[in-house]
């Protein structure tokens, strides 16, 4: 991608996952160079690369659309999540280096004061920087591009926890450290157990929560939303 488009990519997804643009809603091609102050062509690029990882649709008639996904659709990514995480959290394990596995302890410090101050934001940031580098920390190539694209397509979902705030930080950072001792002792049966754990936890809460909402005749994106 050019420059320009991949600004506007990064731009529209994040809208996209923190609920500024929601399922269903059609993103216009002109409007959208009109409004970033460029031409259609990286528009149109980013939008191609929106659709590739899944976060848009183009449909007949419409256009290019912000991805709706069903609760079965959405179990099933979970679920694909959960395995592939905890498959990278067995290979860092084995494969981190000293300067990985430091660098893994010092984001588990920073979020350890983010999640005291109550700082959702900070710790959110940091929480993406850990699982990055556990991704990175595979040295498996396939596999971390795998789950850095279910992590962007769910990022939204997965914040939707139905937990108060300072709960839901001290909980998240709480797994973390389980999952960074693991790593850095080199014990790859437990970081996979662990990490495994962590995110079918999250995901049980996400699914949960929609299938609830659902059930009460209410959009089950509704509160996700409002949540990230």
């Amino acid at each position: 991608m050019s420059t320009y488009a991949e600004d506007i990519y990064n731009r529209l997804a994040e809208q996209i996952i923190h609920g500024q643009l929601q399922p269903g809603q059609k993103l216009d091609e002109q409007g959208l160079a009109a409004s970033f102050g460029v031409s259609r062509t990286p528009v149109r690029e980013a939008l191609k690369e929106l659709a590739a990882r899944g976060l848009i649709e183009f449909q007949p008639r419409r256009g290019a659309v912000v991805t709706q996904i069903s609760l079965d659709q959405l179990a099933d990514m979970l679920d694909a999540e959960c395995e592939i995480e905890a498959l990278c959290a067995r290979l860092a394990s084995q494969k981190m280096n000293a300067l990985e596995k430091s660098l893994l302890q010092d984001l588990y410090e920073q979020g350890k004061d983010a999640s005291a101050r109550g700082d959702r934001k900070a710790y959110w940031a940091i929480n993406q920087q850990f699982h990055d580098l556990i991704g990175r920390g595979a040295h498996n190539h396939t596999l971390a591009e795998l789950m850095r694209d279910l992590r962007t397509r769910l990022a939204a979902f997965r914040q939707a926890q139905p937990l108060e705030n300072g709960e839901r930080l001290t909980r998240s950072h709480d797994d973390h450290g389980a999952v960074m001792r693991a790593i850095v002792a080199g014990d790859p049966e437990t970081a996979y157990t662990v990490m495994r754990d962590h995110n079918a936890r999250l995901a049980a809460g996400v699914l949960q929560l929609l299938r609830s909402r659902e059930q009460d005749g209410a959009r089950p994106y509704a509160t996700l939303y409002a949540t990230v």
